[in-house]
């Protein structure tokens, strides 16, 4: 069977699309169903190793985004997309899939596109609140539609949709103390705080942690992940700005974490810091930590703040809007959190209560149903 993968060139989609292609691979061997050829095609690829591993092919497939604001390249990406299209539409009239699932974003629109002409059965996966422009135009002809939030099910068909959660790694869950203060270096005793800026970073939450580290040192240890484009700067000016600091080693920084870090630092952690990106939302979730959301402004949709907003309620998380973010607010929300076992240990519950760690199975048999029926 011949599985073609689609998403935006974020970790936000490509690491869900992962999770599911690792549970196509389990059910497919358990069951003995078919073999699995998996392509992912997109404008660019995040982690090619992860790929490699996975046994997933990656097609490049020029793409243009839609922007809302002016921008000079908003004349040039109509044409990347219309080459998309005609070089997905070669593909597909010589080597077309059994199926397509796809995570949505500006990527995915021309191999969408051609599938809508050739009838190739399409599901698709919405991890938002507000469903992003390709999905909702997808969903007019997708034969299955998974939602992350239940905020999102009303903007499509209601005999299509399942709330499932967002795919989460199962790689990344588990994790030990003795592994996570060994790989950290942690003192025992003293509160973790998770920085995460999702698969970018986020410099903005970069700086501020910057500027709070020789105060936020004093209580807690934190390990950062800075994103790998701002990895050297920040270690750079945080051994400045603690250069005279008794708790220097507190400070863990990393440009990007992988599998067994991040399982590891999740486990050790009290609270987290993040972006609100529904990946991030859901891993959090499944780690079961108190979180304090700082939603992106400028996402599109202002869907990093329906996000935030809506886990918010559930009673796993605090959000700061970054208008507010200073780094005094800052410290003083991680302590409240830190300081307060009651607090925390209800925060834990109602992330727990929120996490679908099985949505990556549920999508892999929906897309392999769909696969051999069609």
């Amino acid at each position: 069977m011949k599985i073609i993968l689609l998403g935006g060139g974020s970790g936000g989609h490509f690491y869900p699309l992962m999770a599911v292609a690792r549970a196509l691979h389990n059910i497919a061997e358990d069951e003995r169903i078919v073999t699995l050829d998996l392509t992912y095609m997109g404008d660019r690829v995040i982690d090619q190793e992860l790929l490699d591993a996975e046994d997933i092919r990656f097609e490049r497939i020029s793409a243009g985004k839609i922007r809302n604001y002016f921008s000079i390249l908003n004349i040039v990406d109509p044409f990347k997309t219309a080459w998309g299209i005609i070089t997905t539409l070669w593909k597909f009239t010589w080597n077309p899939p059994d199926v397509i699932f796809s995570k949505g974003g500006y990527a995915a629109f021309p191999a969408l596109f051609v599938a809508r002409l050739y009838s190739i059965p399409v599901v698709i996966h919405e991890s938002d609140s507000v469903p992003g422009k390709t999905n909702v135009w997808a969903g007019k002809f997708a034969k299955r539609i998974g939602v992350a939030f239940p905020e999102a099910a009303g903007v499509f068909p209601a005999d299509k949709v399942a709330l499932v959660g967002n795919p989460i790694r199962k790689e990344i869950i588990g994790g030990s103390s003795d592994e996570a203060y060994d790989m950290f270096t942690l003192e025992s005793g003293i509160p973790v705080v998770l920085i995460l800026g999702g698969s970018q970073g986020a410099e903005k939450i970069n700086e501020i942690i910057l500027e709070a580290l020789p105060d936020l040192v004093t209580h807690v240890q934190v390990i950062h992940q800075t994103g790998s484009k701002n990895a050297l700067t920040v270690a750079s000016e945080a051994h400045v700005v603690l250069e005279k600091s008794p708790h220097i080693r507190r400070y863990h920084s990393y440009g990007f974490l992988n599998q067994s870090q991040l399982r590891n630092a999740s486990f050790a952690a009290t609270v987290a810091v993040s972006r609100a990106g529904s990946g991030s939302i859901f891993e959090l979730a499944a780690w079961g930590i108190p979180s304090i959301l700082i939603p992106l402004p400028l996402a599109a949709q202002d869907h990093q703040r329906e996000n935030a907003y809506n886990y918010a309620r559930e009673g796993a998380a605090e959000v700061l809007e970054e208008t507010n973010l200073t780094p005094h607010v800052l410290i003083a929300e991680i302590l409240k959190i830190a300081e307060d076992k009651e607090r925390q240990t209800r925060m834990r519950a109602a992330a727990r209560t929120f996490a679908r760690v099985d949505a990556a199975e549920k999508i892999a048999r929906e897309i392999l149903a769909l696969g051999v029926h069609e």
